[in-house]
């Protein structure tokens, strides 16, 4: 699919912005994306409120292989192939994958908010030193190479 069969497809949902994305296109409108154009098909954000839609016409959530096992993106359904025909429908799915996708991005954006608040609140340590720390066993120090010569320079004199 084509930006241009992309624009056409989605002409009575409104403006879309279509962006390359992977081996395909992402589908945004307002600035949140709602559908994915990949060579495995159309796919539209999806929620357990959208869910039973794509189920009741007999699609499947987005997947792809790796080389140890098939994942599973439940977020994305694929479009139903007799929207294609059907404009009107399809910007009708395209709202309610758009309020999906709005839903996914408010459930978001407080967990985002809580942790930019403890990491302000909490002092930065270096990462090796934070390792190290937890990695460090409690145990009584042996004296340091330095100050055993230094020591033995001492008695010689």
């Amino acid at each position: 699919m084509d930006r241009d069969f992309l624009t056409d497809l989605f002409s009575e949902f409104g403006p879309v912005d279509i962006k390359r994305m992977f081996s395909g296109f992402g589908i945004s409108a307002d600035g949140v994306n709602f559908a994915l154009s990949l060579r495995a098909g159309l796919f539209l954000r999806a929620d357990a409120e959208t869910i039973p839609r794509f189920e009741a016409e007999g699609c499947g959530p987005f997947q792809y292989q790796t080389r140890q096992k098939t994942v599973t993106v439940n977020s994305y359904w694929q479009m139903p192939a007799r929207l294609f025909d059907d404009p009107t429908e399809a910007a009708e799915w395209a709202r309610a994958a758009l309020d999906a996708a709005r839903r996914a991005v408010a459930k978001k954006r407080p967990r985002a908010k809580k942790a930019k608040a403890v990491a302000k609140t909490e002092p930065k340590k270096p990462a090796k030193k934070a390792a190290r720390a937890a990695k460090a066993k409690p145990v009584a120090r042996p004296v340091k190479k330095a100050k055993a010569r230094k020591a033995a320079r001492s008695k010689k004199r």
